[in-house]
This record gives C-alpha cells, structure tokens and sequence, in this order.
C-alpha cells in the first residue's frame, strides 16, 4: 500500500517504559521502541516523540509524602520527561538512528531548547526528534503537549502507543464485556470521558483537524501496519463513529 503520511507525533507514556522485571528505565522496552521508530524512519516517514514521565514521578512516595503543589509537581515531571528522552535518544544511537533532542525547558547541558523551525530542519534531514518537557508550563500533561506539537509541526497524526489494544467502551481490565471501538469522533470521546488522553487535547486536535489514533505499541510491527493502512487499534477523528 502506498503510504501518503509525511510526518508523525509519537506520544508513548513514561509507563510505557517499564519492563517485566520493574525497571522503570527497561533497557527493552527502549531498544524495542527504538526498533518501532526506525521501521517508519527507514520507509520515509518523519517522527517525532514526546515521552510521559509517570515511570518516575506519578504515586511516588516523596508525592505522597511531601504533598508538592501541582506547579511543582508539574514542573518534576517535566524534568523527567527529559530523562526519559535522553535514554530514547541513547537506545536510537545504539541502532545508529539519528536524533535530536529537543526541550520545551531550557536544559543546555543535555538538550536544544524547543524551536520550532529548528525541528522542523532536523526532520527534514531524516532525523528523529524527541520532544521533552511537556509544553513548559505547568497545568498541562504530555498529551496536551503531544497534541500542541502536532499542531505546530502540522503533523499529518498523532499516535498514543499503550498498553492497550485501543480505546474500549469501560477499562477491560474492570469490565469483561467492554469492547473495543475501532473508530471514534472527538466529540463523543470528550463527550464519554474516555480515559484516552485528557480533553484539552483532544479539543485541540479536533479543532487542528489531526486524526488520533490509539493501539498497543508493545506488539512488534503495529507501528508500521498502521501506517501502511492496517485496521489496527482505534482512530479517533471529526468523522462519523462507527
């Protein structure tokens, strides 16, 4: 099949990142992540990542015991996300994909700060770029973050790689007959409260026009197969509901 798509957001959650063992940085996981972005890279595609950060800071016993205020605890997370984008960018560099990355959070040391047209170039020199420390201000999560960057580098979609199949009707993991919905409209997942990504998000998507569309990214391939047209996963767009 043809693929028509230029450029793509990645959104993975920081859970995304913990292995079997309970390492909250697995080695796997990145390695298999890194695999899934360069399936796409190598057949053409523009990629850009914007990692969660709840493998380090979400139900941490310091939160619980500390009670930070939600612009201090926005702003640890922000921090975080960069290192979980600094271990994406090593796992790339250790199947020789290039990348660069970026954060909204001005960290010299270790990252360019955000510029857009400076992203921009780097995709177009076939680069993989990761977006770290959410949008820079507090009150907004990695999704919101994810969608603002789709909006910005007037990405063709953005993708939420879970841990799920896709969106379901309930949680299955509460509810055995909840079913998985293939498609879906932006106003019926606000509407529903599906717990996808938050609502600020997703009106900033519908209101863009970038389809979204959710799948399990831990099955090798479904990256690529949903790129390339295959039925996988939910999309959630403006068009009518299944």
């Amino acid at each position: 099949m043809t693929i028509s798509l230029k450029r793509i957001i990645l959104k993975l959650s920081g859970e995304a990142l913990i292995d079997k063992q309970g390492d909250n940085i697995g080695a796997s996981m990145l390695i298999h992540f890194a695999k899934e972005i360069k399936s796409v890279l190598d057949i053409g595609i523009q990629v850009a990542i914007v990692l969660g950060a709840g493998n380090i800071v979400r139900g941490s016993v310091f939160a619980d015991q500390f009670k930070p205020s939600r612009t201090e605890a926005d702003y640890m997370g922000m921090l975080a996300t960069v290192i979980n984008s600094m271990a994406l960018r090593i796992s790339l560099r250790e199947i020789s994909v290039s990348s660069r990355l970026y954060s909204a959070v001005a960290m010299d040391q270790v990252s360019q700060i955000y510029i857009r047209d400076k992203v921009i170039s780097s995709m177009n020199e076939g680069r993989v770029v990761i977006l770290a420390g959410g949008t820079g201000n507090p009150y907004f999560t990695t999704d919101t973050a994810a969608a603002l960057r789709a909006a910005e580098l007037q990405a063709d979609i953005l993708l939420k790689g879970t841990n799920v199949s896709g969106v379901f009707t309930s949680d299955p993991n509460k509810n055995e007959d909840s079913k998985m919905l293939s498609h879906i409209t932006f106003s019926e997942a606000i509407e529903r409260r599906l717990n996808v990504m938050d609502a600020t998000a997703f009106t900033m998507c519908r209101d863009q026009n970038i389809p979204v569309h959710v799948f399990d990214i831990h099955m090798p391939g479904n990256l690529h197969r949903i790129l390339s047209g295959e039925k996988i996963g939910t999309r959630i767009d403006k068009g009518k509901s299944d």
